[in-house]
Formats: structure tokens, C-alpha cells, sequence
């Protein structure tokens, strides 16, 4: 394979349909050659969950700072084009951007090589695959680890490794296939869930930044459990006033 997209996600959550990208990287390869690179931070417009910031070192006001997805999706569509997409566990990644292309009536099918299923078919079943343990083995160098592009460049590698270990011997390991993951478009925030939203927001004297056009019902969600959770709930009282607003 001498011409694909080594990808790379890092996201708020583990599922494609309730959570968000927070950062995109990608590596072009063309005649087994880096020919590009992208990156691209991606504000999921809430506060990143403790874990998420441990283990990607993406601190919320780096977030706060990124772009818009909808202003980032199409140039990583231009920047894939119709190359395989390649990275480790890569259908995990695919999903996040399937459920993205889904969201914005963009068709979006490609074919996949996953560094993950190499390592299991390849090497020793009771050694554990993950992408730093395989980067160790290999003596691949990476400035950042969970990162997008850093993890991107080493899935590359990660790939041409085992091409040059054990390609000729298991050829058929090497052919990309169909990535499969089944997702629908989600439902737009209603007028109750962003009205409520706001409400909230206003009561807490908080300032929402928020992308109002394309919020669905899961971001709205999200966006009104986290502002429980970290401010409380609204007097009683309140919400029924704010519900009689909108029925008048």
C-alpha cells in the first residue's frame, strides 16, 4: 500500500453518537512518502472531563481556543479525498468522523488498514498491543503521546514496520477493507432543550458559546447535565416559569 491517510482522533468520550471530536490529525501518504500533514483542534463547547485532560495533556482552555467542527470537517474530507485511511483501532476513529459526515449529509465510505488487527494477527497473543507498547517494540519515537497527529505519525510507522517485517510472507494481512459502522443522523436541539439551556445558563450568570444552528439533542443534553452537575439546578419555581414562557 503506497498511498493512504495515517488518521489519528482524540475525543471527549468513547462513543461516536453521544461524544465529541476535540482534535484531528492526519498524515498523507503518497508513493509511500509524507507528502502532508493536518491538525486541526476542534472546541467541544463544555469542560473537558479530568481524565480526558490527563491523558491527552489538551487542557480546557486549549479547547476553548479551537475551531468550529463544522468549519474544520470539510478540510479534512479535502485532505483524506479518497485514500484508505489507516491508524490503530482505526474503525473508532472512522466512526467519530462517519457520525460527523452523517450529521452534515455528507457520504462518507472508505476502506481502512487497522495497525491493531496487524498486531494481534501478528504478534505473540499474551502481549498486550497497544499503540505505546507497540511503539516500544518497534523503536518508534513520538514527541506526544495521545495526541492526534503525534499518534497519526506513529501508526505510520507502526504500519511500515510490520509491512517490512512480514508483508511478503502474509500479503493478504495487508489489504485494506470496507470500514463498517452503522450510526443516523442526529436530531437538532429542540426549542424546549435550548431554551432550557439557556435559562440555565442565565441563572448561573454563565456565558454559553455554543454552536446554536447545529446543536442536537445529545449536545444540548450534555451541555445542561454539566451545568447541573457542576452549578445545580434551577429553583422549581424558575423551571415552571420557564416552561409557561414557551407555551405562550
Amino acid at each position: 500500500m503506497e498511498n493512504y491517510v495515517a488518521v489519528d482522533l482524540e475525543m471527549t468520550g468513547l462513543n461516536a453518537r453521544r461524544d465529541s471530536i476535540l482534535e484531528i490529525g492526519a498524515v498523507r501518504v503518497e508513493h509511500k512518502k509524507v507528502q502532508a500533514k493536518y491538525q486541526a483542534m476542534i472546541c467541544p463547547h463544555l469542560e473537558l472531563a479530568e481524565e480526558v485532560v490527563q491523558l491527552t495533556g489538551i487542557t480546557n482552555e486549549m479547547a476553548r481556543q479551537g475551531r468550529e467542527l463544522d468549519e474544520v470537517f470539510p478540510e479534512i474530507m479535502e485532505f483524506c479525498g479518497d485514500l484508505v485511511l489507516l491508524g490503530h483501532n482505526v474503525i473508532f476513529d472512522y466512526g467519530f468522523l462517519k457520525q460527523a459526515a452523517m450529521n452534515r449529509n455528507v457520504a462518507f465510505e472508505r476502506e481502512g488498514l487497522d495497525t491493531l488487527k496487524l498486531a494481534r494477527k501478528l504478534l505473540p497473543p499474551e502481549e498486550k498491543k497497544t499503540l505505546q507498547l507497540l511503539c516500544d517494540r518497534f523503536h518508534i519515537q513520538r514527541a506526544r503521546s495521545h495526541r492526534a497527529l503525534d499518534d497519526a505519525m506513529a501508526a505510520r510507522e507502526l504500519y511500515e514496520a510490520f509491512e517490512a517485517a512480514y508483508e511478503k510472507e502474509q500479503p493478504e494481512l495487508f489489504a485494506p477493507a470496507p470500514l463498517v459502522f452503522r450510526t443516523k443522523k442526529q436530531s437538532p436541539a429542540t426549542s424546549r432543550q435550548k431554551n432550557h439551556l439557556q435559562q440555565l445558563a442565565d441563572y448561573h450568570h454563565l456565558t454559553l458559546q455554543v454552536p446554536w444552528e447545529t446543536l442536537t439533542k445529545n449536545e444540548a443534553s450534555r451541555q445542561i447535565d454539566r451545568i447541573i452537575a457542576q452549578y445545580g439546578r434551577m429553583p422549581k419555581q424558575q423551571v415552571q416559569a420557564s416552561v409557561s414562557g414557551q407555551s405562550l
